[in-house]
Order: C-alpha cells, then sequence, then structure tokens
C-alpha cells in the first residue's frame, strides 16, 4: 500500500454535524466516512424510524459494530435460533461473512451508531441506494446490483 494514499489528516465533527443520507428509510449521520480516515474506518450514527431498519446482508469486505444510543432494536444474524433485542448501552457485532439485519421494534426513533472496518466503499454504497431510492423503492434486483458492487449480499432473513 501506498504509505501517501494510506495518511489521513486529524479532524474533529461537531454534534449534529456531518454528512447525511437517507438509506432505505434510515437516516446516516457521518461522523467519519472511508474517504476521511484513508480506508481504516467509517462511523455515523443511524436514526431508525419505528418498523424501520437494514434488512438481512452479508458483508465480503468488512465488519460492522453496532452500539445502541436509544431505542431498541432487534437483531437477527447468522448462528443465532432466535432473533435478539438490544437496547441503549447495548453491543452487537457483525462480522463480515456473517449474515446480519436489524429494525427498530420500538414506537420511537432508535438512535446505532455505526463503525465499519476496514472501511471499503460503503459510505459509497448507501450514497447509491439513496440516489435508487428518491423517487421510491425500486426493485429489490436493483438495490441487490447496488450492494453486489461493494461485496455486500442481500439474504433471506437469518434461521
Amino acid at each position: 500500500m501506498d504509505a501517501k494514499a494510506a495518511t489521513a489528516e486529524p479532524f474533529v465533527r461537531q454534534p449534529a454535524v456531518g454528512s447525511t443520507l437517507n438509506v432505505l428509510g434510515v437516516t446516516h449521520i457521518y461522523k467519519a466516512t472511508g474517504a476521511e480516515t484513508a480506508g481504516s474506518f467509517s462511523l455515523w450514527e443511524d436514526v431508525v424510524p419505528p418498523g424501520a431498519g437494514a434488512p438481512p446482508h452479508t458483508h465480503a469486505r468488512e465488519d460492522e459494530a453496532f452500539y445502541v444510543l436509544s431505542g431498541e432494536i432487534q437483531i437477527e444474524f447468522e448462528g443465532e435460533p432466535a432473533p435478539r433485542r438490544v437496547g441503549p448501552g447495548g453491543f452487537f457485532y457483525g462480522a463480515r461473512h456473517r449474515r446480519h439485519g436489524y429494525r427498530n421494534v420500538g414506537d420511537q426513533p432508535a438512535r446505532v451508531l455505526v463503525l465499519c472496518t476496514p472501511s471499503c466503499g460503503l459510505d459509497q454504497m448507501f450514497a447509491e441506494l439513496e440516489a435508487a431510492t428518491i423517487s421510491g423503492m425500486p426493485e429489490m434486483a436493483k438495490l441487490a446490483a447496488i450492494t453486489a458492487k461493494y461485496g455486500v449480499t442481500m439474504g433471506p432473513p437469518a434461521a
């Protein structure tokens, strides 16, 4: 790897500041993008309306970590016999190559801090998903084609 390409500059991001995307009804507020960290990681806050979340999917290139700030989410992941509920202060690790998904099961928006490492383009994938859904929900095949470019496979619910 080129040492110049791997150099990132320190920065500060104030509360409620950061680029924002609407990804399948979930607001992403970016605290650090892959471009800002030279691909080391990306970090964002998800604001998840009741009933919304991330459909089951598998990452080939990165791991995700979820820390629930407020609300309650239900997580399903490969290898677990039943979904699990995670509330404020709870944590979930979504390892690459293991299917996982989540949704807000509460009646208020949930806030979840999400860390992705390394940052292999998920922030760009989410921007493409936002663009694809701006005028309504497209066919699932179109969304799956976008995610596949970034090594993410949409999949059925975990058993």
